[in-house]
């Protein structure tokens, strides 16, 4: 029986070993493929052009974060550094294919919550100014939410101290409430707004008595109102009775106007008739009674006015 051969064993350790190392050459293009697909899933290899952002401090910025526009990665930051003139400069990557919605009038803005990172957002107004230039450089408003936080904090405790002094027991909201509810009170008592108004119970009572006497006034004078005019246009009234008054003196005027025209037929006959001197004296004197009778009775009628009508004062009748 022959003796077994040293190098025998050798050959499956070589197999494993060059197994091991395909599959390690294997694991390491993996890993590579797996690293430029994702270089190139996040536009590593795509070209790009380079926007300069100013700020005063770059706190919460940083390297691979995102410039945003309308919610849409459009940028990234690529380095960070310190300019000469102490602010901050944040180089950003834009890929060309997206450079079109940065303009010239775009605006860049950065803004810190307190809660989560910072954000970086590009806004344009106007999509068709000139587009933005290779390593053109742009200001950044920064909009600080945590900055804010102390003057927050001091205007609200400072609202809070007033509201504890407006509500406290003899603050001023206390004593308002207090003169209301005694104004409610005087409202509701038995003087109502007139004693509210008055202050004290003597005026509030003359105040009363005053109106209670006006309205005692008012009837009286609503009384007399109603018989004046019961005897002034009423059916009885001073207005038929003068009315009537004036057609009896109306025919008494005519009468006397035809006892005037018989008197002017008769002086005209005793012109013309000068020898007939006792027959003319006999009518005149008959004349001059009737003229006299006709003038009482016009005396009659207009004492009977004055005495009906209360607005007539010249009693006194003349006769040219």
């Amino acid at each position: 029986m022959s003796a077994p051969d040293p190098l025998e064993p050798a050959a499956p350790i070589a197999n494993v070993e060059l197994k091991a190392a395909a599959l390690l050459l294997l694991f390491v293009l993996l890993v590579g493929s797996a690293a430029l697909y994702l270089l190139y899933a996040r536009g590593a290899f795509e070209p790009t052009q380079r926007l300069v952002l100013i700020a005063e401090d770059s706190e919460g910025v940083r390297v691979g974060m995102d410039l945003t526009f309308a919610g849409f990665p459009v940028g990234r930051v690529r380095d960070i550094e310190l300019g000469a003139d102490g602010q901050a400069r944040i180089l950003v990557d834009v890929p060309r294919k997206d450079a079109r919605w940065l303009r010239e009038t775009s605006v860049f803005t950065l803004t810190r919550s307190v809660v989560g990172g910072a954000n970086l957002r590009a806004y344009t107004g106007l999509l068709e100014g000139p587009e933005l230039a290779d390593g053109a450089q742009r200001p950044v408003l920064i909009g600080d939410t945590a900055a804010e936080m102390p003057k927050l904090v001091s205007a609200m405790r400072e609202l809070i101290d007033n509201l504890t002094r407006l509500t406290a027991g003899d603050g001023p909201l206390a004593a308002s409430l207090a003169n209301i509810q005694v104004l409610t009170e005087k409202l509701n008592g038995p003087r109502g707004a007139a004693g509210l108004l008055l202050g004290n119970e003597a005026d509030t009572k003359k105040l009363s008595e005053a109106v209670a006497r006006t309205n005692a006034l008012l009837a009286r004078l609503d009384g007399i109102a109603a018989r004046a005019d019961a005897q002034v246009l009423g059916p009885d009234g001073l207005v038929r009775e003068s009315r009537a008054t004036i057609q009896q003196l109306n025919a008494m005027l005519l009468e006397a106007r035809g006892t005037l025209r018989k008197v002017d037929g008769l002086l005209e006959q005793a012109q013309g008739i000068a020898g007939d001197v006792k027959g003319a004296t006999t009518d005149l004197g008959a004349l001059r009674q009737e003229v006299d009778a006709t003038v009482r009775k016009l005396e009659q009628m207009v004492d009977e006015v004055n005495r009906r009508w209360p607005f007539a004062r010249d009693n006194e009748l003349k006769l040219r």
